[in-house]
């Protein structure tokens, strides 16, 4: 069983569809887009799969895990967490507080932390399991939405680092990709045409292309400990 948070963005919901074609059954994760989970969860049981919407607000601690526990009780274990859900307020170093530097890292890196954790035992027990944390280019880059954003993805790479080495044996694999201005996403931090600009391959990236990495990476028991870019060659390494 999968759990996708932040499936009712562009793309967390394609991860979701493609984890659905390909027989898992699916947590769908959302914050506010009730109606984009509700249309979501339609989608992916019109294609034979289980799946449920789970709300919750993951800039707090305490719903963060609570979620794993509400998603066990209704579908089963988690055997497939993809911590996808993400803030993006872009903002210049001059503007971004304590309170905005601490709403980012809450969301983007402490609820992904806790969740991890919280599904690992089960993963170890069976032998068995997928994470995948959603970084960004601005981990490696800085990037265009601010500081804030920027540390918070980079602490996701420590994080996946950590765990990775210590699971490995287990079959459990950690992971994270990284994406770079991804079309249909509310994320974007300028104008689409500007923004393209500014990428090699000429255009924005797409959800499906990243749900194709996603599903890769999530096949592959011989990766792990890597973060796996998808940014039309805007930070060659």
């Amino acid at each position: 069983m999968a759990l996708v948070t932040g499936a009712s963005g562009g793309i967390g919901g394609a991860i979701s569809r493609r984890l659905a074609a390909d027989g898992a059954s699916v947590a769908v994760h959302y914050r506010s887009g009730t109606e984009a989970a509700e249309r979501l969860v339609e989608e992916i049981r019109a294609q034979g799969a289980e799946t449920a919407a789970f709300q919750a607000d993951l800039a707090q601690a305490d719903r963060a895990e609570a979620l794993i526990g509400e998603v066990e009780d209704r579908l089963g274990p988690v055997d497939i967490l993809i911590a996808n859900a993400g803030l993006s307020s872009p903002a210049p170093l001059e503007e971004i507080d304590a309170e905005s530097l601490e709403q980012a890292l809450a969301v983007n890196l402490r609820a992904p932390f806790l969740q991890a954790r919280r599904v690992l035992p089960h993963m170890r027990e069976q032998r068995w399991g997928r994470i995948l944390f959603s970084s960004s280019v601005a981990a490696f880059t800085g990037g265009l939405v601010g500081p804030h954003y920027a540390a918070s993805k980079a602490g996701l790479h420590g994080l996946l680092h950590f765990i990775a080495s210590r699971v490995a044996g287990e079959g459990v694999t950690v992971n994270a990709i990284a994406p770079a201005l991804i079309e249909n996403t509310t994320m974007l931090p300028g104008d689409p045409g500007d923004l393209a600009q500014r990428i090699p391959v000429g255009r924005l990236g797409r959800p499906g292309e990243v749900a194709d990495l996603a599903l890769a990476i999530l096949g592959n028991g011989y990766v792990t400990s890597q973060v796996v870019g998808i940014d039309g060659g805007m930070y060659p390494r």
